[in-house]
């Protein structure tokens, strides 16, 4: 569910994790991903983003992992209240990320982490199931072709529910917070995390932007 991103963070600053706050469920998997590994994360909050049945959504939380239900951009828990913040591939699909980083890190405990990992719009995954070279025409593009391509609208509408967030924003919000502790792309190997440092390479060669703020 994202354990591996958050493992990372911990070792890269030498943090533990007793409690953690989890943003977006991907229709559950997240859920699910929480329960398997809940003997060693416990405290678990997961916050939904997605379009999914609130009552199912709500009733599973509780069930497969005693989660709590919650807009991320308005958490509902008291300021320092989770040793680690975890948010994964939701950024991209609001629109006042921002907000919601706000709120991980009001949530985050004194010396807590904060992790927030989304897709690079200009990587070659920024488009989502719209395509790997569409949205570089223009999300909007993306969109139209998508749908008449398929015959119905993408999951994940731009402008909507997709929304073009690069490395540079993300790098300079977290930069603003004086809090950054750490910047990696999630799925390259350790020797290549170097591309975050170069400023148009990273907008393009990391598809997974993970920022880890000390709070």
């Amino acid at each position: 569910f994202g354990g591996d991103v958050v493992e990372k963070a911990v070792v890269l600053v030498g943090a533990d994790m007793p409690d953690l706050v989890a943003h977006g469920t991907g229709k559950h998997r997240l859920l699910r991903g929480i329960a398997r590994t809940d003997d060693d994360v416990p405290g678990v909050a997961v916050v939904a983003h997605e379009a999914a049945p609130r009552e199912g959504l709500e009733r599973e939380a509780h069930t497969v992992a005693g989660g709590d239900i919650g807009d991320g951009a308005e958490l509902p828990f008291r300021g320092g209240a989770f040793d680690v913040v975890y948010s994964s591939n939701v950024a991209e699909h609001i629109p006042d990320w921002r907000a919601m980083g706000e709120e991980m890190v009001r949530v985050a405990k004194p010396g807590g982490l904060v992790v927030l990992s989304y897709t690079v719009w200009l990587g070659p995954f920024g488009g989502h199931e719209t395509g790997l070279w569409q949205h570089y025409v223009g999300g909007d593009y993306a969109r139209r072709r998508y749908a008449k391509v398929h015959g119905h609208e993408p999951k994940n509408v731009f402008g909507e529910s997709l929304f073009a967030v690069s490395a540079r924003e993300g790098l300079e919000w977290a930069e603003g917070t004086g809090q950054l502790a750490a910047a990696f792309p999630r799925y390259h190997p350790w020797w290549a995390w170097w591309v975050t440092r170069v400023p148009l390479l990273r907008e393009f060669a990391v598809s997974n932007l993970v920022l880890v703020l000390r709070a």
